[in-house]
Formats: structure tokens, C-alpha cells, sequence
């Protein structure tokens, strides 16, 4: 038994990112379905996998955000969105922490789920097909995950 207790098995370490690791500058749209959810801290995590005929939506520029207590300009954002250059069809999101996600009134989601996002990936596109989430539209309803809603 001596032996058996110096076992450890070890989960997969996956690095989490802030948000000065990514492009800010180059907003990314991503539309598809929830493939997998991890509902945990620091941060929910989905993995996306993408719609087949990714497109942005004729209307994202004039889409309403909600306010949140940092000081983003949505609107700009939003019109400033292109599509990946990469041809990944899954992507993990980042999205905000339990808590944040809790005052937004976000429910869990679940795999399967319809979404869309609007975030930032590494500069240059390179690396892994990360996306740190800014806005994300589900169920009717869009969220701004960088702070807490006022």
C-alpha cells in the first residue's frame, strides 16, 4: 500500500489568459454550437464548434449591448469585427468567472447550445484557436463579459 499512496494521477494543465495576451484590436466573430462546456473557475470555458457557413451577421454592427462597469465602447467594437483568417472548426472560449457570469444572470451552458461571440484571439491569429470572449449572444439575449453589468 506504501507504493500505492506515491501515486498521483494529474489533470491537464490549461493556462489561463488574461486579457493582455490578446489582439484587442482585431475583434473576431464566432457563431456555432456549444460542443463542450467547462462551468468552473477562473473562468467558464466552451468549446465552439463553428457554424459551416460562418458569416458575420449584417447586423452585428448595430446590435445593442448592455452596459457593464468598465469602459468599452460596444458599438465600435462591434463595427470593427471581422472573421478568423483560420480555418480551425472549433475554438475554446474563454468567458468571464462564475461570479461575473452570475451577475449577468448567464445560465450554464450546455452542450448543444446555439451561441455567438465577439472576442479576441492571439496577435497575428497564432497559436492555439482561443478566444477570449468581450460579447456573447445567447438565447435572444447578448452579455458583456469584460465587467460587471451597472
Amino acid at each position: 500500500m506504501a507504493g500505492a499512496s506515491s501515486f498521483v494521477l494529474q489533470a491537464p494543465v490549461r493556462a489561463h489568459h488574461g486579457w493582455s495576451s490578446f489582439d484587442a484590436e482585431r475583434p473576431l466573430y464566432l457563431e456555432g454550437r456549444a460542443a463542450k462546456v467547462t462551468w468552473r473557475n477562473p473562468h467558464a470555458e466552451v468549446e465552439l464548434e463553428l457554424a459551416s457557413q460562418l458569416a458575420l451577421p449584417a447586423d452585428l454592427a448595430k446590435r445593442p449591448v448592455p452596459a457593464q462597469s468598465a469602459m468599452l465602447d460596444g458599438p465600435a467594437i462591434l463595427a470593427k469585427t471581422v472573421l478568423p483568417k483560420r480555418s480551425d472548426k472549433r475554438w475554446e472560449l474563454e468567458l468571464a468567472p462564475l461570479t461575473r457570469l452570475e451577475a449577468w444572470k448567464v445560465a450554464e451552458i450546455k452542450p448543444g447550445t446555439p451561441m455567438s461571440v465577439v472576442g479576441y484571439t492571439f496577435s497575428g491569429e497564432k497559436g492555439e484557436a482561443v478566444l477570449r470572449v468581450e460579447y456573447l449572444f445567447v438565447d435572444g439575449k447578448a452579455y458583456g463579459l469584460r465587467s460587471s453589468p451597472v
